[in-house]
């Protein structure tokens, strides 16, 4: 859960109440069988986190005029998605890592074979979410549309696999790709997502994923930071694994300062495509601030 030191982290909670209240309601009961599979899927979405995806999409959505009502299913979709990643990331064959949020990860909870499909079926479950609960046909397949892309080949999934591959050590071109794929592009489409379901113009959709993918792009590098810098209990995960696995990282290559000054120019970029909309920006102008300056 979101220990409270802020406004922005109260709103940020009581979206996460918001959109786990949504989720419980879409995911299929613990004891629908298959009932371990279910009882996985679960445990790995209500394990905590910020629901920062989520979160944006809500708030960018508000920024526009938008009813939160409208952008649930999508902002819920991209937790299941963002969930199903996290499971896999865990297995053995990828990060390897027996903790996430603070308790063990699927695999170590359950086993390996049914983490691997949990994250299948949250993947699955995740479209089905938008299909079943979006009551406009053609919303729904915009939102289907940009969270494939996201997700897939083409943005977390193909960054994945270009992380893995450790082809960035030394190119800091290279690492950025993997950043705007494995983790900007979510960022992208929640922002994208919550204005598609504002019903906003294209240009403005245009806006919100400059700024979805710049704090993306922070993001990330605060989490390479807080890897070196945290502990488990902040982070909830182990750290040091960046550095024990030999991956490629902002600070890594540039150190810790260079990597926050990175971050703070990013914050920057993402704050001037949102500044047309002035005052109504607020939410989004604080969830930056957070996402920057976060030490867990």
């Amino acid at each position: 859960m979101i220990v409270l030191h802020s406004p922005v982290e109260t709103r940020l909670a009581s979206l996460a109440r918001a959109v786990d209240r949504s989720l419980d309601r879409y995911l299929p009961p613990a004891t629908r069988p298959p009932a371990r599979l279910h009882e996985a899927m679960r445990y790995s979405v209500f394990g905590g986190g910020k629901r920062l995806r989520p979160g944006l999409a809500i708030l960018a959505c508000e920024a526009l005029g938008g009813a939160r009502a409208a952008v649930l299913p999508g902002a819920c979709a991209l937790e299941m998605i963002h969930t199903y990643s996290l499971i896999h990331d865990d297995l053995p064959s990828m990060d390897d890592d027996d903790f996430r949020r603070g308790r063990p990860s699927c695999h170590r909870a359950f086993d390996e074979a049914t983490a691997i499909l949990a994250g299948d079926a949250l993947q699955a479950e995740a479209f089905g979410t938008i299909a079943r609960h979006v009551r406009r046909p053609a919303l729904a397949a915009a939102l289907a549309a940009e969270l494939a892309e996201a997700a897939g080949a083409s943005g977390m999934v193909g960054g994945q696999v270009l992380d893995i591959a450790g082809s960035s050590k030394s190119d800091e071109a290279a690492l950025e790709r993997i950043h705007r794929m494995k983790t900007a592009a979510m960022f992208r489409a929640a922002a994208r997502m919550g204005a598609l379901s504002a019903g906003a113009p294209p240009a403005k959709v245009k806006s919100l994923g400059v700024f979805g993918e710049r704090l993306g792009l922070a993001f990330q590098i605060v989490d390479d930071i807080l890897d070196v810098s945290g502990t488990a209990g902040e982070l909830g995960k182990t750290p040091g694994k960046d550095t024990a696995q030999d991956k490629a990282t902002y600070p890594a290559l540039f150190g810790v300062e260079a990597s926050r000054r990175r971050a703070e120019l990013l914050k920057r970029e993402a704050l001037k495509a949102v500044s047309p909309l002035g005052r109504k920006a607020g939410a989004l102008v604080g969830l930056a601030e957070f996402i920057v300056g976060r030490t867990r």
